[in-house]
Parts: structure tokens; C-alpha cells; sequence
């Protein structure tokens, strides 16, 4: 089992930035790619960004990129999401996610609000 837990979510004013953090415990050695998700009010949980734990390759969603970056810190077991120039349509429960191989994400965070004001 991995545990994972999301922080630094927050209400921002567009265009502003926030960091999200999502510690990993357990058995984080047989993770091969993290992700964030998001879920807004009324709309289905989509992908905003993966990376692969070894190797670092990442993926953005159209609407992340240029804007949003996901990195990993391999020695704290901790993905990041910084999301900069911050829009309202990016209003959501952002969600961190794990998985060991395969189409489907099994590890899910409790997730975080991130709220942005026009």
C-alpha cells in the first residue's frame, strides 16, 4: 500500500500561483508514475500532469501547459505541482495519485481545495 497525502492548497486571486505537495509513504518503491488530478464542481476528475518517479518524464493536460509544472523530489517520496498565472476555471479539488503499472491510478490523496477569485 502507499499512502499519500496532499498540502497547500488555498484561495489565490487569478493570476497569482500556488505549490501543491503530496507526500508518499508505504511502499513507494513500487511506484512508477505520480499524477495530479482535478475535479471541479458539477465536471468529471481529469488529469492536470504525470511524471514518471525514475526518469522524471512528464505529461500535461492542454490546460496545464505553460502554466503548471510538476517535479519530484525522489529522496523526500514528494511530487509537486506548481501552478502559476492562476485562472478561476481552475477552481477544483486537486487530487494526487500513484500507481505501479497499467492504465489506472490506484493510490489516491484525500485531495485539496484550490479556489481562484476573479
Amino acid at each position: 500500500q502507499v499512502q499519500l497525502v496532499e498540502s497547500g492548497g488555498g484561495l489565490v486571486q487569478a493570476g497569482g500561483s500556488l505549490r501543491l505537495s503530496c507526500a508518499a509513504s508505504g511502499r513507494t518503491s513500487s511506484v512508477n508514475f505520480m499524477a495530479w488530478f482535478r475535479q471541479a464542481p458539477g465536471k468529471e476528475r481529469e488529469l492536470v500532469a504525470h511524471i514518471s518517479w525514475s526518469f522524471g518524464i512528464t505529461y500535461y493536460a492542454n490546460a496545464a501547459k505553460g502554466r503548471f509544472t510538476i517535479s519530484r523530489d525522489n529522496a523526500k517520496n514528494t511530487v509537486y505541482l506548481q501552478m502559476n498565472s492562476l485562472k478561476p476555471e481552475d477552481t477544483a479539488v486537486y487530487y494526487c495519485a500513484a500507481k505501479r503499472s497499467g492504465l489506472a491510478y490506484e493510490y489516491w490523496g484525500q485531495g485539496t481545495q484550490v479556489t481562484v477569485s476573479s
